[in-house]
């Protein structure tokens, strides 16, 4: 049951409005919800059987979300506007709802901080998780998740009243302890090492991955009570992957990067050639053109054109793979990997304060982790000291590779252009973009960074298109633009 049961249930107008809240939460939290979504979400919940929560999720999931990666923002905000209330476990009837599985009461006479649990409780506690583990009963796991914040999550005391923490539960059960008596007890008399105990493993990993979930869920909800839902909404969401920063990307922010690469290099190639095709009919055939008019008395009323010179598209990117761009490096060699795949002629290098050509490092089916390992033990990127040198490295690529970029090139550009310091290198940039038939430049800080310390961004921008690319969704904003 939820707390939209009853009250709201009776009064669709706070039910809208409470429908609302939650939607404008949802936008806000990054996920693309459009008015005829909003409008759709109402209709929906005409059909939707209120009473079932599950029903309820579903149901505004699939009018409003457009696309997987936004299901976890939106669980852990539904789960804070329509929060599980379950009767004789939330609040302060925690301590009773024990009897449910025969684990006894704090021994409050004693003196015992009801926030603390000792030996027996702990024991008792973890018999029957292990129980429900096994059972696989989802409704009661998520009864006893609450049960066991009540009882073991209880942190210090606040303004608004007692704190609670999902890792005082998780730290006093250890649920990832439970493994191997897990394991047996669903294999049974089943034979150890084959399929039967992957599926058993694979089995208890996602239910210990459910319990941490029913616990974070009631820690939330039992915050959102205190400090209200919006103030929670904040913090308790994760930012959607294409909304991470690059220069802080975690290594799973990374995984989820990878995925989402290829769709976007597709999309940058499919750009860039369409750019070149623009004006494909070649110039004005002024000859053909007059002698085509002497049938309509003069007037050119069709004109005849040169045929184009048909070329095959060609890229060069430019990666900072410095230190301090670790995170956004890492991507830009993902791009390259994935444009590779896309243009028919691809050329990648890579500098710090000297450059050095890594296409071969990124050969159709090469993983690109291996790549970028290569590219650190084998690749001449650092020449004195290892700290970014655009001017040394830009000056190094035009002597070393001085056909490189040409009349048919579209010259991409990626890193933060702190130069240390160091001679910026403007006059071999400038040189390199005559040349060039595209430049764009991506650069991973904010723009109100640029210019800032040893940035060279301002004085690069007046030469070149430099585009702010601190995330994914900065970069297809940037290809839609092309």
């Amino acid at each position: 049951m939820t707390e939209v049961s009853q009250g709201e249930r009776d009064h669709p107008a706070s039910l809208v409005s409470h429908l609302d809240d939650f939607v404008r939460a949802v936008r806000q939290a990054g996920v693309p919800i459009g008015i005829s979504d909003a409008i759709d979400a109402a209709r929906a919940m005409v059909t939707i059987d209120l009473l079932d929560r599950e029903q309820l999720r579903h149901g505004l999931a699939a009018v409003l979300l457009k696309r997987s990666s936004h299901r976890p923002a939106f669980d852990a905000l539904f789960d804070l506007w329509w929060p599980t209330t379950i009767t004789g476990v939330s609040g302060s009837d925690a301590d009773a709802a024990g009897a449910e599985w025969g684990i006894p009461e704090p021994n409050h006479e004693a003196g015992d901080d009801p926030g603390l649990s000792g030996e027996d409780l702990t024991d008792a506690m973890r018999v029957q998780l292990a129980q429900l583990l096994l059972d696989g009963d989802d409704a009661a796991l998520r009864r006893f998740a609450t049960f066991a914040v009540g009882r073991l999550g209880q942190g210090g005391q606040t303004s608004g009243g007692q704190s609670f923490f999902s890792y005082r539960v998780l730290r006093a059960l250890s649920p990832d302890t439970l493994v191997a008596g897990l394991l047996q007890g669903l294999l049974g008399g089943q034979e150890r090492g084959g399929l039967a105990e992957q599926v058993a493993r694979q089995t208890i990993r996602e239910r210990l991955s459910a319990f941490r979930s029913h616990i974070e869920t009631d820690v939330r909800r039992r915050a959102a009570e205190q400090r209200g839902k919006e103030n929670v909404a904040r913090t308790a969401v994760t930012p959607l992957a294409d909304q991470v920063d690059f220069l802080r990307a975690q290594h799973k922010d990374l995984a989820e990067l990878r995925r989402s690469v290829t769709p976007l290099a597709r999309r940058l190639a499919t750009r860039l050639a369409a750019r070149r095709r623009h004006g494909q009919r070649g110039r004005l055939d002024f000859r053909r053109t007059v002698r085509a008019s002497l049938a309509t008395g003069g007037v050119p009323l069709v004109t005849a054109h040169r045929p184009s010179r048909v070329h095959k598209p060609e890229l060069v990117v430019l990666c900072d793979v410095s230190a301090s761009v670790a995170g956004f490096s890492h991507f830009t060699l993902l791009l390259t990997a994935a444009l590779r795949e896309q243009f028919s002629g691809v050329r990648a290098f890579a500098f710090v304060d000297s450059c050095d050509e890594v296409t071969r490092f990124f050969a159709p089916g090469s993983d690109v982790a291996d790549a970028v390992q290569r590219i650190g033990r084998e690749a001449k990127v650092v020449w004195f000291d290892g700290h970014s040198d655009y001017g040394h490295s830009l000056e190094t690529f035009d002597e070393q590779w001085p056909t490189a970029v040409g009349p048919k090139t579209s010259l991409l550009i990626l890193g933060d252009g702190r130069t240390n310091y160091r001679n910026p290198g403007l006059p071999t940039l400038a040189a390199l973009l005559k040349r060039a038939r595209h430049a764009y430049w991506l650069n991973p800080e904010p723009r109100r960074q640029w210019g800032s310390g040893d940035s060279a961004a301002d004085d690069y921008s007046e030469l070149i298109e430099m585009v702010e690319c601190r995330n994914a969704e900065q970069l297809t904003d940037f290809i839609a633009r092309l």
